[in-house]
């Protein structure tokens, strides 16, 4: 595990996480949650939406500021093009508990990792399983693609960031006068560089917060051979779903169903040839 410690401290955590603590949101139609356990008297709530068990899979990480209820009118989006979607949070978001640090984030981040895949085979969950996040989250689907690629279809990012340092300027933090570099960070740049999975970029043209140059600077660095990215004209960096609308979903379902072999023009072939 990397030193994180420049990170750990108070005033810094302060600007990184903005944990929103609620109740158990009410289940929708076909989802399941899951509470994994961090540590004694530490645990992380889950929320899987389900459509079919030979369906692809995409475990989730969500940006700041978010919780897994927040996704509750977002996952059927995801199942009504054929995907499973697997929303983890983080210590202290949602009704999870803990203190969240960078250092735990990475740590809980393969813990959430196996578990999933264990409960995927546990309840025989046999398509292939993507990771994806969105901002912050950004950072733990890069850090597990990098170290677990056996595992692995692909890498999807959402509004994703490269460097830690111009992220923290934007979020109020002077590092000026600090002896902190990019490898005590997130390294999100040096990290994906070794991603060779199959990876898909989304990133908002009007993004104040995380400008784009952040996400070409991903694609720049990524390891993968097959690679892909998508700029969405007028979508700032929380409002890619509200602008691209169900575009967005299948998108997302194009690129898999490319890495998977799953492509249209295979189903109708396919299709074809049991009518013959």
């Amino acid at each position: 595990m990397a030193d994180y410690s420049k990170l750990d401290c108070p005033e810094v955590l302060s600007h990184i996480f903005y944990p929103q603590q609620e109740k158990q949101t009410p289940l929708p139609p076909g989802a399941i949650d899951l509470q994994v356990e961090m540590e004694p008297g530490v645990s992380i709530g889950c929320r899987f939406y389900l459509i079919d068990h030979a369906a692809p899979s995409i475990l989730f990480f969500h940006g700041n500021g978010e919780t897994v209820g927040d996704y509750d009118d977002i996952g059927p989006l995801y199942n009504e093009v054929g995907l499973n979607l697997l929303m983890t949070d983080y210590r202290g978001y949602g009704w999870s508990n803990g203190q969240p640090s960078v250092t735990t984030m990475f740590s809980d981040g393969e813990l959430l990792f196996q578990a999933a895949i264990k409960w995927l085979a546990e309840n025989n969950y046999s398509g292939a399983l993507f990771l994806m996040g969105r901002s912050l989250g950004s950072a733990c689907a890069i850090d597990l693609a990098e170290k677990f690629p056996d595992d692995i279809k692909g890498l999807i990012i959402e509004s994703g960031f490269a460097d830690t340092l111009p992220l923290a300027r934007a979020l109020g933090l002077d590092f000026t006068d600090s002896d902190i570099v990019e490898e005590e960070c997130f390294n999100n740049s040096a990290k994906i560089a070794h991603v060779t999975k199959p990876t898909y970029i989304l990133h908002g043209a009007r993004d104040l917060l995380i400008p784009a140059a952040e996400a070409e600077k991903l694609q720049s660095y990524s390891g993968a051979k097959s690679k892909e990215f998508q700029v969405v004209p007028g979508a700032d960096h929380n409002s890619l779903i509200a602008v691209a609308g169900r575009l967005y979903f299948q998108a997302i379902k194009q690129f898999i169903d490319k890495v998977t072999g799953t492509t249209t023009w295979r189903k109708r072939r396919k299709s074809s040839n049991n009518n013959k």
